[in-house]
């Protein structure tokens, strides 16, 4: 059984590992560089009361994935981004629907109408996922640069909270 909630400060240091095996596995997260506890929560204490972080974890406790959203610069106001990390290994199990459906609770409640996923188009199991969710190709910039000075194609998603 799979357990979702509001993510915590305390939560930060297994997020991170997880985290930091998506990088280290490469090609699904604009992330290069590994993660601590402490910057995972900077990131959660700097999204102040327009973010939202959940996590997923199994009967034992153990975190199965984690799933965020909040501003983004290059959005309007009303919009969201959204970003959704599951333990390698553990995806297609439920684990991304059911944080999916406690971050659009959030995000209704947060006043957002909209979420944008910003997703690597060689991002093959990224962009079945958010697909799956409902959300609509909207946008396509070419050679984003990554935390990492290299450059990727991406795909903008968006999922209508109306």
């Amino acid at each position: 059984m799979i357990h979702v909630r509001r993510a915590a400060p305390a939560d930060t240091r297994a997020m991170a590992e997880l985290l930091n095996a998506i990088i280290e596995k490469g090609g699904t997260t604009a992330l290069s560089e590994t993660v601590s506890a402490e910057l995972l929560s900077d990131w959660m204490a700097g999204d102040g009361v327009r973010g939202a972080w959940h996590v997923a974890e199994d009967e034992g406790g153990a975190l199965l994935g984690f799933q965020w959203i909040g501003p983004r610069d290059d959005l309007p106001t009303d919009a969201c981004d959204i970003a959704t990390f599951v333990k390698p290994g553990q995806t297609q199990l439920g684990i991304g629907s059911q944080l999916f459906e406690a971050t659009k609770s959030a995000a209704r409640a947060l006043g957002y109408e909209w979420i944008n996923a910003a997703i690597r188009a060689d991002n093959a199991g990224g962009l079945a996922y958010y697909q799956s969710r409902g959300f609509e190709d909207w946008k396509r910039p070419g050679n984003v640069s990554l935390i990492n000075g290299k450059t990727a194609n991406q795909v903008f998603k968006r999922y209508d909270l109306g």
